[in-house]
């Protein structure tokens, strides 16, 4: 199984071919990812005559290709590749200065899979195994995500996942990082710690009170529902069903079975007992929560 990376390189100069691989069923991802080389400082702090961050765009396609593009794309490097099931995210290692971007997606395209995407109800994850791509991004300052077009959230050297797995053959899907946010050149800002959650063992379920999300919700809303839940969460895009920008539905995945969770709201109108808004119910911390942004 594998997934593939592109880079696009300046002009006028030839971009070598480096597939990534996964061996041993979960190994890391081959190397040299960018064509002009990734590399990735261990230190937050940046020279006030070293180059800004920018932009760095992450575009996937329904079979797993991955292609890095923009000003910054060489403060990017990879973290690994490693096969995940049932919805389970894998624990990559991040460390305390740098940004996470986790990249959810088929190993290879396939019939069944590629036209998940036209359903109009996203589907379970899959017994099979999907794969999550991991790449830290150095940046000092707060950088802005957006999905397609649409601001998510502003990053502080955290982690942010994207779901891929029911993208519709042919649809790309495009993470953009931008900055420098929240200080001069050369100036780092300072993080703002949330120990909100430090108490939770995201290795136990538990039982939540689940929250009430409408169609519509803006992104940010939504977003911090889960994280008063202390769960964690990855983002989809979808088209249709509400405001291009705004929360079309969000999931939760439920302890149990691996394809129980709760819609909020159902796309149904009426939500099953004990997944309903003000519900008690049993969640697995080990899958991310998901908020589908409309596209």
């Amino acid at each position: 199984m594998s997934s593939h990376l592109r880079s696009h390189a300046p002009r006028g100069h030839p971009r070598p071919r480096r597939p990534a691989a996964l061996t041993g069923g979960a190994a890391t991802l081959i190397a040299a990812l960018l064509a002009t080389g990734c590399a990735a400082s261990s230190s937050a702090e940046v020279s006030a005559d070293g180059p800004e961050f920018s932009s760095v765009r992450f575009t996937l396609d329904s079979r797993g290709t991955i292609e890095i593009s923009g000003g910054s794309r060489t403060a990017v490097r990879a973290a690994g590749a490693y096969p995940v099931t049932a919805g389970r995210a894998h624990r990559f290692d991040r460390p305390a200065d740098q940004l996470l971007v986790v990249l959810r997606h088929w190993p290879q395209a396939g019939p069944d899979r590629a036209s998940r995407g036209r359903t109009p109800r996203l589907m379970p994850p899959s017994e099979g195994a999907a794969v999550e791509t991991g790449f830290l991004v150095d940046t000092p300052n707060r950088v802005l995500a957006d999905l397609d077009g649409h601001p998510l959230q502003w990053l502080d050297r955290d982690t942010i996942r994207v779901d891929t797995t029911n993208t519709a053959a042919g649809d790309l899907v495009r993470l953009t990082l931008s900055g420098p946010h929240g200080g001069r050149p050369g100036h780092t800002t300072t993080r703002s710690v949330d120990r909100t959650c430090a108490h939770v063992d995201n290795g136990i379920n538990r039982q939540v009170l689940l929250p009430e999300v409408e169609t519509g919700t803006p992104v940010a809303d939504a977003r911090a529902k889960l994280r008063r839940l202390c769960l964690d969460l990855q983002y989809a895009s979808r088209p249709g069903g509400a405001r291009p920008g705004t929360v079309r539905q969000v999931l939760i995945p439920l302890a149990g079975r691996w394809t129980a969770s709760a819609e909020l709201p159902p796309l149904d109108g009426a939500a099953l007992p004990g997944r309903a808004p003000g519900d008690r119910a049993p969640v697995d911390p080990s899958r991310p929560a998901t908020v589908v942004v409309t596209r």
